[in-house]
C-alpha cells in the first residue's frame, strides 16, 4: 500500500528543512514497547511524507508468504510549512496525532482523537475486526481454549496501547564474509502462539535468533535459539531419522559431550583434579561423539544436500517443509512457563535448508519451527559498529524482564 501526497506543489527546500531534518532521528527501523509481544516498525521517506509501517507476519502458518504492511502514523508538511503528524490506527482514515523524541534511540507517538479508532459494534465488533486481519482467523476457527485465552489476552494488551506508544532503535545485524547464510529477519513458526519474527546474528562461532516479536512465554527480546557452529551433527539415514530416539540419541551425545568440557574446564581453571564421573574416550580429552561422522583428514564434510524428514512424534504447524538440508547443528531453545517464569535452554537440532529458509526441533516439546527469510530492504538501520549492535542485544533482553 502507497499513500501518495494529496497536493502537488512542494519546495523541497521546505521539505529537507521541516520535515527531513526535524524527524531525520527515527528514520530507520524500531521496536515497539508492547510488552512480551513486541513488534517491527520501519521508518521510511515516502515521497514527501514520512511514514511508520509496522510489519506483521503471514497469517499462521504460511511462513513462506511475504509480510503484511500496515501504516501506524505519517508526517506531512500543511501550508504553513508546519509538520503534521497523523495517526493512522482504527477505521476512520488519518487523524491527528503527536510525536516526540524521548531521548536519543527512543521516541513516542501520542493520538490525539482516539475516537477514530473505535468501532459503532463496541469492542466485540473491534476483536473480530483485528482477528480477522492481524490473524487471519474468525471465532469459529479457534476451537482450543488455550489458544481462544492466548488471543483474546494479546488483544486486550495491545488495546491498551492504541492513544500511546514507545519505540526503541534496533539494527539490522552486520555480516561477515564467513557467515553461514547472510544475517537478517525471519518469519517462524511457535506453535500455538503462531509466527513470530526473529534476527538471525552471527558471533563467532554462535549463531542467534534473537525474537523481535514474541509471546507471554518467551517474550520479545529474549534469545530463542543459540547454534554452535563448531558441532555440526550428520543425519542417519531417512529411515533412521524418522524415529524420535535415534535423533535424541545423537543430540544428547553432543550434550552430554558439552558438559563433560565445561567440568573439565571449570576443574582447570580451580586448579583441582576433579573426578568426572562419565567416562571419557581418551586418555586426557573427550572426542567427537560417533554420532558426527568424520573423514579422513578429521574436517566434517558433509554433502552438497542430505536427506530430511521430521520425526513422526514431532508436530510441524507447517508441513510444507524442504525434504533436504544442507547442514545441521546442535543448538538450544529458550522455553519458559507463562509470563517468561522458569526460562531454560533445551537441546534441539538447527536445520539449515538453504539460504532463506532454516529451522529447529525442539526435542523436550517434540515440537518444529520453520523460519523463512523476510526479503524486505531496510535502510537507516545498520548499525554504527559491531559493538553497539551487541549493546542493543543485551538492551533488548532488558526491555521485556
Amino acid at each position: 500500500m502507497k499513500i501518495l501526497p494529496d497536493y502537488e506543489h512542494m519546495n523541497y527546500r521546505d521539505v529537507y528543512t521541516c520535515l527531513l531534518h526535524q524527524y531525520r532521528d527515527i528514520l530507520g527501523l524500531w521496536q515497539p514497547d508492547l510488552g512480551p509481544y513486541g513488534g517491527l516498525l520501519n521508518v521510511v521517506v515516502d515521497g514527501f511524507f514520512i511514514i511508520g509501517w509496522m510489519y506483521l507476519p503471514p497469517h499462521d502458518p504460511h511462513v513462506n508468504e511475504p509480510m503484511r504492511l500496515k501504516p501506524v502514523f505519517r508526517i506531512h508538511l500543511m501550508e504553513k510549512k508546519s509538520a503534521t503528524v497523523e495517526c493512522m490506527y482504527g477505521p476512520k482514515g488519518p487523524h491527528s496525532g503527536q510525536i516526540q523524541l524521548v531521548k536519543k534511540d527512543e521516541f513516542c507517538t501520542k493520538c490525539l482523537q482516539t475516537d477514530y479508532h473505535r468501532m459503532s459494534g463496541g469492542r466485540q465488533e473491534e476483536f473480530r475486526t483485528w482477528l480477522r486481519d492481524d490473524l487471519g482467523r474468525t471465532l469459529d476457527d479457534i476451537f482450543h481454549e488455550h489458544m481462544q485465552e492466548l488471543i483474546l489476552m494479546k488483544f486486550i494488551y495491545i488495546c491498551q496501547y492504541d492513544n500511546c506508544l514507545t519505540y526503541r532503535r534496533i539494527y539490522h545485524p552486520p555480516s561477515q564474509p564467513d557467515d553461514l547464510v547472510q544475517p537478517g529477519f525471519f518469519k517462524g513458526t511457535y506453535g500455538s502462539h503462531g509466527l513470530e519474527i526473529v534476527m538471525l546474528s552471527f558471533h563467532g562461532t554462535v549463531a542467534k535468533a534473537t525474537k523481535i516479536t514474541g509471546d507471554p512465554n518467551v517474550p520479545a527480546g529474549q534469545p530463542t535459539l543459540e547454534i554452535d557452529l563448531t558441532r555440526p551433527v550428520r543425519l542417519p539415514v531417512l529411515d533412521h531419522l524418522q524415529n524420535i530416539d535415534e535423533l535424541t540419541r545423537l543430540i544428547m551425545d553432543i550434550y552430554d559431550e558439552i558438559n563433560r568440557e565445561q567440568r573439565l574446564a571449570r576443574s582447570e581453571e580451580e586448579g583441582a583434579s576433579v573426578r568426572v564421573e562419565e567416562p571419557l574416550q581418551g586418555p586426557s580429552s573427550p572426542t567427537k561423539p560417533k554420532a558426527r561422522q568424520i573423514d579422513v583428514q578429521g574436517e566434517l564434510k558433509p554433502p552438497d544436500q542430505q536427506a530430511f524428514a521430521l520425526p513422526d512424534e514431532v508436530m510441524a504447524r507447517n508441513e510444507d517443509y524442504p525434504r533436504s538440508c544442507r547442514l545441521c547443528f546442535y543448538g538450544t531453545g529458550l522455553i519458559a512457563g507463562h509470563g517468561f517464569s522458569s526460562p531454560e535452554r533445551t537441546p534441539g537440532l538447527f536445520i539449515l535448508f538453504d539460504d532463506d529458509r532454516f529451522g529447529f526441533i525442539w526435542l523436550e516439546l517434540k515440537s518444529f519451527s520453520l523460519y523463512s527469510r523476510m526479503r524486505d530492504k531496510f535502510q537507516n538501520s545498520r548499525p554504527p559498529s559491531p559493538e553497539a549492535f551487541d549493546e542493543m542485544l543485551k538492551a533488548m533482553q532488558q526491555w521485556t524482564t
